[in-house]
């Protein structure tokens, strides 16, 4: 039976939260050897070749040239892949995980705000108390690891509230152009801007040894910057970013999972618990009107 428009967002948006559920273990990984900026840099890099490929298999190489296309993907290159990570890899770098997962909530927060009350959007009751049951979720699964506030935290907030704006090109970008192309664009352009920023600051990104980080880097740009992205603009052609964004609320929860599984350190009572709200979120978000408005329809 073929799901409809909003089920496909969905669970665009699920799988993505699995696969990104990795991506703080595999990034923490790079800093053994590099820089924040560095790692960024070579990770954004390795999405572009990775998009150049998809665009080339697919034979979809002149979407690229759509002109009402590209003032938005630039846009989005420069708030989400240069801003948002930007902060995002540096907040990683001076505040612990746990403080991280939790801060990274405050973006449904930020996009409830951008959305509903700046964007006069309407949004299903069940979908409203699904999104805060999800939010008390990662709460209480987090809760125990927040401790005090870092220099860190607070790029994390500030990659938060930049991450609306640039979902809202993004969206709005998805209207004239492929997921490839928006994302190679994006990508090429935000490699460029980064190894700019990085040369700015004395850093010399081509003459180190990556050999001890190349596979993690290859993860990051091929799956998380790269796979991950395709299902994410593709979910939030079909569901509302807000929507989207707490049925993203699960990664933390799947992150401490991994780190369990990986590292074999056991959840806790707090944890466990948590999947009881998370549970009847996500059932609520899938609730609600069949065809959910978009967002960006303007």
């Amino acid at each position: 039976m073929k799901l409809d428009r909003e089920k496909k967002g969905d669970a665009y948006i699920l799988l993505g939260a699995v696969i990104w559920g990795f991506f703080p273990i595999i990034t923490t990984l790079t800093f053994a050897t590099l820089s924040p900026l560095t790692s960024l840099g070579w990770s954004t890099l390795f999405a572009a070749v990775f998009f150049a490929v998809l665009l080339t298999a697919r034979k979809k190489w002149p979407e690229i040239r759509k002109k009402e296309a590209l003032k938005d993907i630039l846009m989005t290159t420069l708030l989400l892949s240069v801003v948002y990570y930007f902060f995002y890899y540096f907040g990683l770098k001076f505040t612990s995980p746990g403080n991280v997962s939790l801060i990274a909530l405050t973006e449904i927060f930020f996009s409830f705000i951008f959305f509903q009350l700046w964007r006069k959007v309407d949004f299903p009751p069940a979908h409203i108390f699904g999104a805060l049951l999800m939010l008390s979720g990662a709460g209480i699964v987090l809760y125990p690891n927040f401790s005090s506030f870092h220099s860190g935290d607070f790029l994390i907030l500030a990659a938060c509230f930049i991450a609306p704006f640039g979902n809202f090109f993004q969206q709005r970008a998805r209207k004239n152009a492929g997921s490839e192309a928006i994302l190679f664009v994006r990508s090429l352009f935000g490699a460029i801007l980064i190894f700019a920023l990085a040369a700015a600051l004395g850093e010399n990104v081509f003459a180190l040894d990556l050999s001890k980080s190349f596979l993690f880097l290859l993860v990051n740009g091929f799956i998380m910057f790269g796979f991950s992205k395709i299902i994410w603009i593709e979910g939030i052609h079909r569901i509302s970013v807000t929507k989207a964004n707490a049925l993203s609320a699960i990664t933390p929860l799947l992150t401490l999972l991994f780190v369990w599984m990986i590292f074999h350190n056991a959840p806790t009572a707090f944890q466990l618990l948590a999947f009881v709200p998370m549970f009847f979120g996500v059932f609520l978000l899938g609730k609600g009107k069949k065809a959910e408005k978009l967002e960006l329809e303007v």
